[in-house]
């Protein structure tokens, strides 16, 4: 009984792995129309709209913060004691 299970699910084991992948077909490339790309270039308009002000406000960020750690070392260079 054991003998003709293992038998029968070698067979179906390899009969399933010899079927061809039931993928989708990729002979038919990009056939859509105008309208889909001027939509999809839109939506990349708007991506890109929306990142340039929030660089811009990283970038700002960052002044600030060098800005500040330097006018940090100055105020404790200028307290220091000369001798």
């Amino acid at each position: 009984m054991n003998t003709l299970r293992t038998t029968t699910m070698t067979v179906v084991m390899a009969l399933a792995s010899s079927v061809p992948a039931f993928a989708v077909d990729t002979a038919k490339t990009y056939s859509s129309g105008l309208l889909i790309g001027i939509f999809l270039a839109f939506c990349a308009l708007l991506v890109v709209a929306q990142l340039m002000p929030s660089i811009m406000l990283l970038v700002g960020f960052i002044k600030g913060l060098s800005r500040r750690t330097e006018s940090k070392a100055e105020v404790q260079a200028a307290g220091s004691p000369k001798s």
